[in-house]
């Protein structure tokens, strides 16, 4: 057996999924998943001015590829 390196990298074709939270207790909403991250934080700050609520987890999601180093 021997040790070989390997290098992950995002896979651009692959995209990245955006989704947003919100934190305020009760409220329970969130954005969807969206493959612009820019409609999820647009999401959040509507739900923001509808709501006052201000606090969001966000969870972002991509594609990597994992390749032997040369």
């Amino acid at each position: 057996m021997r040790y070989v390196d390997h290098t992950i990298r995002h896979v651009p074709d692959g995209g990245i999924t955006a989704q947003l939270f919100c934190l305020t207790v009760g409220c329970g909403d969130d954005s969807g998943p969206r493959g612009d991250p820019n409609d999820a934080q647009d999401w959040a700050l509507r739900h923001t001015g509808r709501t006052g609520h201000g606090v969001f987890r966000r969870e972002y999601t991509d594609h990597a590829r994992v390749t032997r180093a040369e």
